[in-house]
């Protein structure tokens, strides 16, 4: 909690990101995306918490 920087979430409205965000949503759409969530967050550079 103390004296640890917070993670901030990138900006998904930018025009880029909802770009990026777009062609992931095709992929989903066309059937060809394997894991969305993975595929989100490594497009807009996220990395995932750890679970306990």
């Amino acid at each position: 909690m103390f004296g640890k920087k917070s993670q901030q979430s990138p900006d998904l409205t930018t025009p880029e990101n909802v770009e990026k965000s777009q062609k992931v949503y095709d992929r989903i759409a066309a059937g060809t995306c394997k894991d969305a969530k993975t595929e989100l967050d490594s497009t807009h550079g996220v990395t995932p918490k750890k679970k306990r």
